[in-house]
């Protein structure tokens, strides 16, 4: 990370400095405020820690609780959301807690004495090397907590505020604050107490029963699947051989269990099927069972093993449901209309927990709202901005709950029912990048480009997240992953991928990083405050196809190594070159006869891939997405 550019930081360097909104924030609520997001779930936390980076924006950031989350409901972490976390700056200190998945068990009947289990295959969890960042499994609570400690280290220095229960919102269409939202605080000492704010826009991350949603007119769309699941948190006693690894159990004893391991070492979870529901008495009753019952039926699955209760983090019983909102927003006509009130997470989307999607997608949610809501509200980008919200994140919530529907089957299906013994792993594997956050591809839209230039970077699929890959750095010959040097800032980046000439050289590159750096029509010059770095917006960086040793950093243009803060420093660590054992070109389709500009969001989606040294495509792509300073958003 760097810091010290605005002069030596003796202290903790992940506390920014305050300024803005940051500076004096006041403890009660403000009557106006730019975001006001309800809920402190993974979407809501995401989302407010997206927004502390952006100083300019009053953002709030209410739950009903009178305190932080202490056990949630979720604990699967996928590589795509580790990648998040990279960004926000603890992907590593969360890993060291959390209990990490490198392989499944499979266990099935056995062959020769069908009543006992035994195990059948040990399927590795990344066969194909998706992705270079774990799968963990941690409760939630500790994920919300490392965004929490994110937004009170930013700028905007966002914390949430407990004890407050959204009630209702109007919209009067006034241009500067259009919602006025009724309030309700639930913490003892202001108990039972109205009052309302005015606010520009308002997101429901209040989950699956939202009362933003209802609100607003959306409408959760969809039906309850036949079948109850027992969930245990549990610490045990055990002589089954695989209690410290993920499992899918399948049994004669008439019924499946999926068992994961938690962080700690010690605790576990058990997703225990209680049977089919096929009628609302049914359900009742479903609902009833008690721990007792659940952990009985765990045992009869388990046989010939089983697991002795010492303690219980927590119990429930859920039924499978899969539903979605038939919009994510206030809009009825993105045509004419922008949106002032979004919603994300469950509040959208309900699927079953045993893929370990919820929290996951929910992630995303915030992510991708988080920093359109930054550049409108900070006068950035043009209101249309946050219709991509909606199109985006609908079509990803349909896609999982389509492969939420048919793994929850496969799941509740009985051994014998199976066509193919293992039809459930096979499954396991070869759907493993969807689970894992990748399969994710935005369509072309406001800030998604054509495919018209895909071929010159074939390994960063447009509308596709920004696919790591290691590098050298030039200016002190560190091995790094490329990806990983983007934080969660909302900038835009763009990777410009070099061709063979050397750096000096007289050469389109050259000619190219000087038009960015001098021209009107560059989006750096356009789009970028007089009073900012050169770098506030854009995050521009270059990778040379030689050795870190044959790059002379002194001859690398100037757009590579913009100065920064007050005293004007040199930022040197935007030039790099070529890892002889992972070649980037090579392994991300760049010719470097050629080379290549992509241009990546701030959520880590690659936006447009552009031929080396493109200037009118550059300058077009951002016209419609970016306000030059000082211009109307509306």
């Amino acid at each position: 990370m760097q810091f010290h550019h605005h002069g030596y930081v003796s202290g903790n360097p992940k506390v920014e400095p305050a300024a803005g909104v940051g500076i004096d924030r006041p403890d009660d609520l403000p009557d106006q405020i730019d975001v006001l997001i309800v809920g402190a779930g993974p979407a809501g936390v995401t989302a407010a820690a997206q927004l502390s980076q952006f100083p300019n924006v009053n953002t709030r950031l209410i739950e009903s609780r009178p305190h932080r989350l202490e056990v949630g409901q979720a604990d699967g972490i996928q590589a795509r959301s580790v990648e998040t976390f990279q960004a926000f700056g603890f992907a590593g200190a969360i890993t060291e807690e959390a209990y990490r998945i490198t392989e499944m068990a499979v266990w099935r009947p056995d062959p020769d004495k069908p009543s006992h289990i035994a195990r059948a295959s040990v399927p590795v969890d990344d066969p194909q090397g998706i992705s270079e960042f774990p799968h963990l499994i941690v409760n939630q609570a500790r994920v919300q907590d490392y965004f929490v400690e994110f937004m009170q280290n930013s700028p905007a220095r966002i914390t949430p505020d407990y004890g407050i229960e959204f009630v209702n919102v109007e919209n009067d269409g006034d241009p500067d604050y259009p919602l006025t939202v009724t309030l309700r605080y639930t913490a003892a000492g202001r108990e039972g107490e109205q009052r309302t704010v005015r606010a520009k826009y308002l997101v429901g991350c209040d989950g699956a029963h939202s009362k933003v949603r209802k609100a607003i007119g959306r409408e959760m769309r969809g039906q309850q699947a036949a079948h109850a699941w027992g969930v245990v948190d549990a610490l045990a006693v055990s002589d089954f051989p695989d209690i410290r690894k993920k499992c899918i159990i399948q049994s004669k004893a008439g019924g499946n269990i999926l068992h994961i391991p938690r962080e700690g070492g010690h605790l576990f979870r058990m997703y225990v099927d209680l049977g089919e529901v096929a009628t609302d008495d049914a359900s009742r009753s479903i609902r009833e069972t008690s721990l007792e019952q659940t952990v009985a039926k765990a045992n009869e699955i388990l046989h010939p093993y089983s697991i002795d209760i010492r303690d219980i983090g927590r119990y429930s019983v859920y039924e499978v449901g899969h539903r979605l909102t038939n919009k994510f927003d206030d809009v009825d006509d993105p045509a004419t209309q922008t949106p002032n009130v979004l919603i994300t997470g469950d509040a959208c989307h309900t699927h079953s927990a045993k893929a370990g999607q919820g929290m996951n997608v929910s992630i995303q949610d915030g992510f991708n709202l988080g920093w359109k809501l930054g550049y409108v509200v900070d006068g950035r980008s043009p209101a249309a901005l946050l219709n991509t919200y909606s199109e985006e994140r609908q079509e990803v919530a349909q896609n999982l709950i389509d492969f939420d529907r048919e793994w929850s089957t496969l799941m509740a299906t009985r051994e014998e029912d199976f066509d193919d013994p293992g039809q459930l792993e096979d499954f396991y594997v070869k759907t493993a990048e969807f689970p894992a956050g990748f399969m994710t591809e935005y369509k072309p839209s406001l800030i998604t480009g054509e495919t018209t230039y895909q071929a010159l970077a074939s390994g960063f699929p447009i509308g596709k997240r920004f696919k790591s890959a290691p590098v050298v750095r030039v200016c002190d010959a560190n091995p790094l992953q490329l990806g990983h040097q983007a934080r969660a800032d909302g900038r835009w980046r763009i990777y410009v991928f070099a061709d063979s000439q050397a750096a000096g050289s007289d050469t389109a590159l050259a000619d190219w990083a000087d038009w960015l750096t001098s021209s009107p029509r560059s989006p750096v010059v356009a789009y970028t405050p007089k009073d900012r770095d050169t770098n506030n917006i854009f995050d521009v960086k270059v990778v040379y196809p030689q050795a870190h040793a044959d790059v002379a950093i002194e001859t690398v243009p100037k757009a590579f190594m913009p100065r920064t803060g007050p005293f004007e420093l040199v930022d040197y660590e935007n030039v790099f070159a070529l890892d002889p054992a992972a070649d980037i070109f090579e392994r991300r389709g760049i010719d470097p006869a050629k080379g290549a500009l992509v241009i990546v969001r701030p959520d880590q989606y690659v936006a447009h891939v552009l031929p080396l040294g493109a200037t009118d495509e550059l300058a077009a792509f951002f016209k419609p997405i970016l306000l030059e300073p000082g211009a109307s958003r509306r």
